[in-house]
């Protein structure tokens, strides 16, 4: 058995485990109130009746999620929802969305002591985890407990799927422990099965089923007056390196749109001042929505370093670049932008996407750059054709239009494995 050799190694960490969490912490990656949780403690009572797991990594993750999260407590009425993931800006996702019925705890690290004091406390009835999260002790233990377990939208990268292929037996058992896995594309039920996954079934994305991001009527509006008719683009989701190179394409562009602006949206909005000093030092004139600094006509770069907020801005810009992307972190989803109907550039690197991006390129709605150069070249080319944002955007919503139904697949099979319990 695998369990036992895991378990040893995971009592002998504990130390270094507690020195990482603080180090964490310094950083602003842990919340410093809620440390006991990340060791089982939990900080809630558990409510009385069913209880159902759910499990996801982090803001994209619990993106996707919600709307199988809202549907599932609708048709649970008598049920509640334990919302697991391990980001402090994933629990804040989850807190802006009051849902009733729902408690959010960090995830324990995987150690013995910690993932059984967590087991005990909540003993769900059913487990969801999802994507390719993947943590061996809360997995195997839940399964000695007799949980179902079920992983939803499961994703395997290329990559992923040669590590695990190093651990044959060890990805076996992990896999069986699932009663079943829905896999979020053919390839990806393809590399399950490979590793010996028995009950793999292909549902679909979940994410193309998912709402889109909530808009703030005034908060646009207020925007719309700042910005006037000025040629404007969006930088969603960046992270370092990518926002002086969206300034660099920004100076591209504006050879040709003298009164370009620019928004960015950095992915983590506790960057905001970091972004903001080097931007200033490097001769822009960049202002942050965080300090509740305006837009006037002198403004080249708008940092919206905030949470919570990027619907309203994918509303408000016809064209947006999907950070993550012109740097080697995988990307992130394209298709928040589509179902708002706005024309998508990315860069490159887009592992984390690769079926969504593969489709939205076979429907010519999205258009991808290698760097900063043809960045600039992608932006200038669709101000400077408005039909061509038309043509990008239609084809961007057809896209996500196309490929809905996997929600209901998996909600249909939630209702079969309760049924059971």
């Amino acid at each position: 058995m695998i369990l036992p050799l895991y378990s040893a190694a995971g009592y002998a960490l504990t130390p270094l485990l507690r020195g990482w969490l603080k180090r964490r912490t310094k950083r602003g990656k842990e919340d410093a109130n809620r440390l006991r949780e990340r060791f089982g403690h939990a900080a809630i009572a558990r409510p009385e009746g069913r209880l159902i797991w759910l499990h996801a990594a982090s803001v994209g993750e619990v993106q996707s999620m919600l709307t199988l999260v809202r549907k599932l407590l609708a048709a649970q009425p008598q049920a509640h929802m334990l919302i697991t993931t391990g980001t402090v800006t994933s629990a804040a996702l989850v807190a802006q969305q009051q849902l009733p019925r729902t408690i959010h705890q960090f995830i324990p690290v995987d150690t013995p002591a910690s993932v059984k004091r967590f087991l005990a406390h909540w003993h769900p009835d059913l487990a969801l985890w999802v994507e390719s999260e993947f943590w061996p002790q809360l997995i195997l233990r839940a399964r000695k407990r007799g949980i179902p377990m079920l992983l939803v939208n499961a994703r395997l990268s290329a990559k992923s799927f040669q590590g695990w292929k190093r651990w044959p037996s060890f990805a076996r058992e992990l896999l069986n422990s699932f009663t079943a896995l829905y896999a979020g594309s053919s390839e990806d039920a393809a590399r399950l099965r490979a590793l010996g996954a028995q009950n793999v079934i292909e549902a679909g994305n979940v994410k193309f089923d998912a709402e889109p991001l909530p808009i703030n009527t005034a908060m646009l509006e207020q925007l719309a007056l700042q910005v006037g008719d000025r040629p404007l683009w969006l930088a969603a989701s960046t992270h370092g390196n990518e926002e002086q190179m969206i300034a660099s394409a920004h100076r591209h562009v504006a050879q040709q749109f003298p009164n370009l602006l620019t928004i960015i949206v950095p992915r983590h909005a506790a960057r905001g001042d970091a972004i903001a000093s080097e931007l200033c030092s490097n001769g822009f004139k960049a202002v942050q929505r965080s300090k509740g600094e305006a837009i006037d006509d002198s403004v080249q770069l708008y940092l919206a370093d905030t949470m919570g907020e990027l619907g309203t801005f994918y509303h408000l810009a016809p064209i947006v670049f999907v950070g993550g992307s012109l740097i080697a972190h995988g990307g992130h989803n394209p298709l928040e932008p589509a179902r708002q109907q706005c024309a998508i550039i990315s860069g490159r690197h887009v592992h984390n996407f690769n079926d969504i991006v593969k489709q939205m390129q076979e429907a010519h709605a999205i258009r991808l750059v290698a760097d900063t150069e043809e960045l600039g070249r992608a932006v200038t080319s669709l101000l400077a054709d408005p039909n061509l944002i038309l043509a990008d955007a239609k084809a961007a919503f057809e896209v996500v239009n196309a490929s809905r139904g996997a929600t209901a697949t998996i909600l249909a099979r939630i209702d079969e494995a309760l049924g059971a319990v």
